[in-house]
């Protein structure tokens, strides 16, 4: 008996008063997860963050510069569009060595300093929990092009930030374990 394939058919639209509490919900997982990366951040020395441990294929840095790069896309660029500061907060160079499918490099010349990359992490929050205090409530539900995730709308972009960020906080756990490092939880 052979299966098919699932198709990727997107789910309805929730209600707005309903998308409203999912992204209240959302916002505070944002939050959350941050903390715990911060944790991880916090216990994993800064002269390490480019080691790439045997066996593995990324590094600390570009784990940070991704998620600066991807939480930009989802929270800002997602929520509003490109500004005019885009560019300084977030450089063409910066977002094609961080962004999805890029390759981690050991070298560090000509990437930005352990410190840099997390003050950038820290700015890009800083600025997209802004952006989205002063989202309108029905914004929510406007739809946006692929890729999205959970639903094909901003509201799904806010969703899938705190999964993203979990998810590249596991990796950076299972890194500081390559690297010798003690668990933190």
């Amino acid at each position: 008996m052979s299966q098919t394939p699932p198709t990727s058919v997107p789910k309805p639209l929730p209600e707005l008063s309903d998308a409203i509490r999912m992204f209240e919900a959302a916002r505070g997982q944002i939050e959350f997860s941050r903390q715990y990366l911060l944790e991880l951040l916090n216990a994993t020395p800064m002269d390490r963050w480019f080691e790439i441990p045997p066996g593995n294929v990324s590094h600390v840095a570009w784990q940070v510069g991704h998620l600066a790069v991807s939480q930009y896309g989802l929270l800002m660029f997602r929520m509003r569009g490109r500004h005019p500061d885009d560019l300084e907060l977030i450089p063409g160079r910066f977002r094609k060595t961080y962004a999805r499918g890029s390759q981690p490099s050991a070298a560090t010349d000509n990437q930005p300093s352990a410190q840099v990359l997390l003050d950038k992490l820290n700015r890009v929050l800083e600025l997209a929990l802004a952006e989205l205090d002063s989202l309108d409530p029905a914004e929510l539900l406007v739809e946006i092009d692929m890729p999205y995730a959970v639903y094909p709308c901003k509201l799904g972009a806010v969703m899938f930030c705190p999964i993203h960020e979990g998810l590249h906080a596991g990796q950076i756990g299972m890194l500081r374990r390559g690297l010798g490092l003690e668990s933190v939880r």
